[in-house]
């Protein structure tokens, strides 16, 4: 499947989803050219955002649909369809084979910590334990969560470093910080 067919999968489930009610706050920054409401919960918003096709298909494929619209908090690092596209030729269609569906779950809940932390409680963090933060995210995955200068970054346990490039997207149900970078597990 390619990435081309995700996005019309994902946008057939953005259709399939309610339209929005109520107002955006009045800082939540817009991801993927869409606005994002902290009334509505992970997949109501990722499923509107343009930059979050491959995810969202990602994450129906896994079966964790559910799981991201529960009460959480959850803080998801979402990364974006261009994150999906520089891992090796393959890969995601690979990952998205029913035989697979256990590998994209542990993925898939890698980017996933069990807990609401905002920016400003990750620079909090980090700096209190020496400038990088260590976390286990819901699917078990350790990840190293740095602040310097501003910038958010997070660190996988192959050593591969994602950039917070808009944080801090408030959901019903924790929050979103949109990565450049798919994390992966230690294989």
């Amino acid at each position: 499947m390619k990435t081309s067919t995700l996005r019309a999968i994902a946008l057939g489930a953005l259709l399939g989803v309610s339209g929005f009610v109520g107002a955006a706050h009045a800082e939540n920054p817009m991801v993927g050219g869409a606005a994002m409401f902290e009334d509505k919960d992970i997949i109501d918003n990722a499923v509107n955002s343009a930059d979050h096709m491959t995810l969202v298909a990602a994450v129906q494929a896994a079966g964790l649909v559910e799981t991201l619209k529960g009460d959480g908090p959850f803080t998801v690092l979402a990364p974006v369809n261009a994150a999906f596209d520089a891992l090796p030729a393959g890969t995601v269609d690979n990952l998205l084979k029913p035989e697979n569906k256990d590998m994209l779950v542990k993925i898939l809940t890698c980017h996933v910590i069990g807990a609401k932390a905002l920016s400003t409680d990750i620079t909090k963090m980090a700096m209190d334990d020496g400038g990088t933060h260590e976390v286990t995210t819901v699917g078990g995955c350790k990840l190293w969560l740095k602040s310097d200068g501003g910038m958010v970054t997070i660190t996988d346990e192959n050593g591969n470093v994602a950039n917070v490039t808009v944080a801090d997207v408030l959901q019903s149900n924790g929050v979103i910080h949109v990565i450049d970078k798919v994390l992966l597990p230690k294989m």
